[in-house]
């Protein structure tokens, strides 16, 4: 039965509140350190939040453009030609967002349509799934098998029907902590070559990535960035979160596209965020160029901590988070399980990486988040520490 025939049933029946709010939920009500949801527990820079407040003081009050300050989009198209060294025209392929999940949303319903098809990889962030469905579409789960979660191009390209729309890649991949590489972009662009379908590249942690490694972006790919959404997170660059501040950048006729659902969706964005941060980012390039050596210094830190324990990890590749392997502590427990006993015995508060999947296979890992302060991380891998100790007695 559905809603408008009296009945309490709606548009995703089976979807509940998601894992990060049930534990960060129950984290507050144990009073647990909650290293699991991914947000910094550290103030932004006071630099930032001056700008926030000459921007107010400023009169910038009042609904900002539909797309974007002018100013926001140009001191982005300046930031991707230094960091991707491409020319992006900042009016026609740049729209500002709430979020960078509005632009993952926005994007979906501006191409999938009634019976048509999207590729997501699991372990997927939670959004994707729901959007594809609100679209009319059918989302084509296509697992990464643990440890590595590595693409297999030869199952995608059996995944492709006439019904395939879209694609989506996270690059690097929250939660598996894996980045793309150079090779995934040419395979992927070749299974695209000449069919209708559409990339949409969640690339919000582009600038955190480790060990040298470099960001494989769908916009330095002359034939992907010409059917691509690209999407980016100014939350997770400028430590920001609770901004909710984000862009897409896309061809113009994708972007107007996009456009068309965003109007009717947030139609605009907080105009004296947008303000502060045209303001901020072309005074403080080092907000982004430095953001890879600060998390990588964290993911270090935390994994040495934990050297010796039963926690055993491959450190991550991208992304601020970093994926714990339990297998050694507690051979016999699903995810879910290990992490509501981390959360009440041990009092912290992780994420199990099963709700990522359709239909997840033996998934002895737990994910956690190093964006925080290196007295929360230490404190942190105690915790764990002597969670191990009483469970091994």
């Amino acid at each position: 039965m559905r809603v408008g025939d009296g009945g309490t049933e709606g548009k995703l029946p089976d979807v509940g509140t998601t894992i990060f709010t049930l534990m960060s939920r129950r984290a507050a009500e144990l009073g647990a350190l909650n290293i699991g949801q991914g947000f910094p527990d550290y103030p932004v820079d006071p630099r930032l939040a001056g700008a926030l407040a000459e921007a107010v003081a400023e009169g910038h009050n009042q609904y900002a453009p539909m797309e974007g300050s002018v100013a926001l989009r140009e001191a982005i198209a300046a930031k991707l030609r230094t960091s991707h060294r491409i020319e992006v025209d900042p009016l026609a392929e740049i729209t500002v967002t709430c979020g960078a999940t509005e632009a993952i949303y926005s994007a979906i319903q501006a191409v999938v349509g009634h019976g048509d098809e999207a590729i997501v990889f699991d372990p997927a962030y939670d959004s994707y799934d729901p959007a594809i469905r609100l679209a009319g579409g059918r989302a084509v789960h296509i697992p990464l098998a643990p440890p590595r979660f590595r693409y297999d191009w030869d199952r995608v390209a059996a995944a492709i029907t006439p019904r395939t729309r879209l694609v989506i890649l996270n690059t690097p991949l929250n939660p598996a902590c894996t980045v793309a590489r150079a090779g995934d972009l040419v395979a992927l662009a070749a299974l695209l070559r000449d069919r209708p379908i559409t990339l949409l590249a969640d690339e919000v942690y582009e600038h955190v990535i480790y060990d040298g490694r470099r960001h494989q972006s769908a916009l330095a790919h002359a034939e992907l960035r010409a059917k691509s959404f690209v999407v980016y997170s100014f939350g997770k660059t400028l430590h920001a979160t609770g901004w909710r501040t984000g862009y897409c950048v896309a061809p113009a006729a994708l972007t107007r596209e996009l456009r068309k659902v965003h109007q009717f969706n947030t139609f605009s964005i907080a105009a004296p965020l947008q303000a502060a941060i045209a303001r901020y980012l072309p005074k403080h390039p080092e907000c982004w160029q430095g953001l890879a050596g600060f998390f990588e210094a964290k993911r270090d830190r935390f994994l040495q901590a934990l050297t010796g324990s039963g926690f055993g990890a491959h450190p991550a590749e991208g992304s601020y988070f970093q994926l714990l392997d339990y297998s050694a502590i507690a051979p016999d427990a699903g995810d879910l399980e290990f992490a509501r006993r981390l959360l009440e015995e041990g009092g912290v508060a992780t994420i199990p990486l099963s709700p990522f999947y359709l239909e997840p296979p033996r998934l002895p890992f737990v994910r956690v988040c190093v964006a925080k302060q290196d007295a929360t991380l230490d404190e942190a891998a105690r915790r764990l520490r002597a969670f191990e100790d009483r469970a091994a007695r």
